[in-house]
């Protein structure tokens, strides 16, 4: 009697011939390179991250030149790839590597789950793709596969289906090739089983996929309820200096929360007036004030809309700056990380007055 093909032999088959084997972080594969790949790609897509880690990757080539980074520098490469704590706990994780391992990441999912940023799913596919060892993989994509494999109901973000689509992957999990294995499940996920229109009559698994056999696949995963995102609004003070340099007053973000660590502009409530913060933070009189058309940033929880107020400052009425401030022409502001919005408004702002 023959032997039928199992779940992974489909999925490696394809992957044999279908599967991506020349992304940056496969060539020359550490498990340096393969960590920050697998940072980096945390709700994130492969396209977007692909100049980042290899700008990464030519600045801090190992794990040492990371940690021996400055905070700036980190956030500066980082800027435009989106929820910064990612960052913030990728210069931390290099940092405990060297100080705690000699620069050598560990090679267990154990271990490198007390690692800051790296979860059970991150961890296994660090096992798997630096040491090509047994280890499972949870991230959206194979949870999107999985879902509709098994019409598996409810949002995989729950406690109760987490846990039963980690027990159906883990069955799944095959003991060789670890390495290929992970990779077909997320390039399965990303290329074929995607979010909409998947491409289920080119899918390997196709014969024993549920979802497929009922015309369902649509409806899997079940999205989670979603209520409206409540709205924040503040005024954006691009407070300037007018004289030969045009020079720009920046702000460090507090290292955690939105933006955390980041340079960005001085920002204060609709009801306060910019006069008074500017006095009381900075120690100026203002000289004018100039509306411009208001931007709105959706954040995952929220969304902020910012009124951007082009501040020309008069006096300096001999109080003491925020240490978090300083000041800088356009030259010197490209220097600076910044999150893009607050990026476009300093950049408009300094074209604004060439």
């Amino acid at each position: 009697m023959q032997r039928s093909t199992s779940f992974s032999e489909q999925v490696l088959y394809w992957f044999d011939e279908y599967g991506r084997k020349h992304l940056p972080w496969q060539q020359d594969r550490t498990a340096y390179r393969v960590w920050l790949s697998e940072i980096m790609l945390q709700q994130t897509q492969v396209t977007t991250v692909i100049p980042y880690f290899e700008r990464f990757i030519t600045r801090f080539p190992t794990v040492q030149d990371l940690a021996l980074a400055s905070h700036d520098e980190v956030m500066k490469l980082w800027a435009g790839l989106g929820y910064y704590a990612r960052a913030r706990n990728l210069h931390a994780c290099a940092k405990q590597v060297v100080e705690q391992y000699q620069g050598v990441f560990p090679d267990s999912v154990e271990m490198l789950q007390q690692l800051p940023g790296i979860g059970r799913s991150t961890a296994g596919a660090i096992v798997a793709q630096a040491f090509n060892r047994r280890a499972v993989i949870l991230d959206g994509n194979v949870k999107r596969v999985l879902t509709r494999y098994r019409m598996i109901d409810g949002w995989p973000g729950k406690t109760s289906v987490q846990k039963t689509l980690w027990a159906l992957a883990d069955s799944l999990t095959p003991r060789d090739r670890a390495a290929d294995y992970t990779q077909a499940m997320m390039d399965l996920g990303a290329t074929l089983c995607r979010r909409s229109k998947p491409a289920c009559n080119q899918c390997p698994i196709q014969s024993d996929c549920h979802a497929s056999a009922q015309g369902v696949t649509e409806h899997f995963p079940e999205k989670k309820k979603r209520t409206p995102l409540p709205e924040k609004e503040v005024h954006v003070l691009l407070c300037y200096l007018a004289d030969n340099n045009q020079r720009l007053l920046l702000e460090k973000r507090p290292p955690s929360g939105v933006w955390g660590g980041l340079w960005s502009l001085s920002q204060c409530e609709p009801a306060q007036a910019p006069e008074e913060v500017i006095a009381t933070q900075y120690g100026y009189s203002v000289e004018a004030i100039k509306e411009a058309e208001t931007v709105s940033h959706t954040f995952t929880h929220f969304r902020l809309r910012m009124r951007p107020l082009q501040v020309r400052l008069g006096l300096n009425l001999d109080t003491a700056m925020e240490p978090s401030a300083c000041w800088c022409d356009a030259v010197q502001a490209s220097h600076y990380g910044m999150p893009r919005p607050v990026e476009k408004l300093v950049t408009d702002f300094f074209e604004s007055v060439d």
